[in-house]
């Protein structure tokens, strides 16, 4: 669910360090805030406020408050008595510039909370449109565990007592990080889930049979992290003889939260089987996949391929036909015969081709005679 913001969870922020302070209209510190951005005022300091949007946090800096400043007093009133009844969620004046008094007033009469901020304009955007992110985003809170496994957010599924955090426990002896164990505080930031554990749990776990342990002060501080994505669920289950788990892994499955599909493996749990080693080879598997590298599919391809070629085995090709290095034609002029000039073939006969010319015409006068 999208937990709601007023201005008054603006000022009690302490994370985004906003530097805010309440100026006027502390009636209205309950307005809500029902834009996603903030508006800076720019052109409405002329008197045209058509564009002004109600909800969203109002934005004057330096610029807006020096032309204001150029005003003739009862226009200047006018406009920012106008700017109060737009109904919007809050006006902010940042770069710690000092506030009009008619905007004091107004907000006063009219219950529109006036802030003042000494972040300079572009710094307090950013950091309030974080904040506003932070704040504004689907958000869940989920049973299990969460832990940074190789870099992969690995979400750790199940029913209580399966063994979740006694398998976190051993991740993070083997190195990797704890960021929430039992309730994970889940938000959805566009396409991508981030996790959290709560501000009351911080990074504590309950093992049974230890009780509550403290995870940096056993590992440091390295052991755990604030937050991480969520890359992989994995949910434990008890093992079912009758049940038909998956031996392959050719179809990815996946675990829908807060509309987001996360990638889904499901881990079958009997002793002697090492549920750590398995939970980090899923996260490497998961990030070559990533990376587009499927071994169950290219083994499957490999098959494929094989029981093709054993099925329609390709002809083998034909024998080639080979010629005699030259041909002797059948007869020559004085009839010269082949075993006469046998000595062409003979390695201790004539060593050239002068001696063999000699040798053939040595024989033709011979048959003449």
């Amino acid at each position: 669910m999208m937990r709601a913001l007023t201005t008054a969870t603006l000022l009690r922020d302490a994370d985004h360090h906003l530097s805010l302070r309440l100026v006027a209209g502390e009636r209205g510190i309950n307005r809500s805030i029902t834009a996603p951005r903030v508006q800076k005022l720019g052109l409405a300091m002329s008197g045209y406020l058509d564009h002004v949007r109600p909800g969203r946090i109002q934005i004057l800096g330096e610029t807006e408050i020096s032309f204001l400043s150029t005003m003739p007093a009862s226009e200047r009133n006018r406009i920012l008595g106008s700017l109060c009844e737009r109904d919007v969620a809050c006006l902010v004046v940042t770069k710690g510039i000092e506030v009009p008094d008619e905007l004091v007033s107004h907000g006063n009469d009219k219950g529109t909370p006036v802030l003042s901020s000494s972040l300079p304009t572009a710094e307090f955007i950013a950091r309030v449109t974080r904040f506003m992110e932070d704040t504004t985003a689907p958000a869940i809170s989920l049973h299990g565990v969460l832990v940074d496994v190789s870099g992969v957010g690995v979400l750790l599924l199940g029913k209580s007592g399966i063994g979740k955090s006694e398998l976190a426990l051993d991740l993070v002896a083997r190195g990797h990080r704890l960021c929430a164990d039992d309730v994970v505080e889940i938000q959805r930031r566009g396409s991508e889930l981030e996790g959290a554990t709560t501000d009351f749990l911080g990074h504590h776990m309950e093992v049974r049979g230890l009780g509550i342990i403290d995870i940096p002060e056993l590992f440091g501080v390295g052991a755990v992290r604030d937050h991480k994505r969520i890359d992989l669920s994995v949910e434990l289950e008890e093992w079912d003889p009758q049940a038909s788990y998956d031996r392959l892994g050719l179809d990815d499955r996946t675990y829908e939260i807060l509309g987001v599909s996360v990638p889904y493996i499901k881990i079958p749990v009997r002793p002697g089987r090492n549920l750590t080693t398995l939970v980090e080879v899923a996260a490497r598997n998961q990030l070559l996949k990533v990376r587009g590298h499927h071994a169950a599919r290219d083994f499957s391809r490999k098959v494929d391929d094989k029981v093709s070629l054993l099925q329609n085995p390709e002809p083998e090709p034909a024998p080639e036909e080979h010629s005699p290095p030259f041909d002797l034609p059948a007869q020559h002029s004085g009839t010269v015969g082949v075993g006469e000039i046998a000595g062409l073939d003979d390695p201790s006969g004539p060593g050239d081709e002068e001696d063999m010319v000699n040798e053939a015409a040595r024989a033709a006068a011979r048959r003449s005679h």
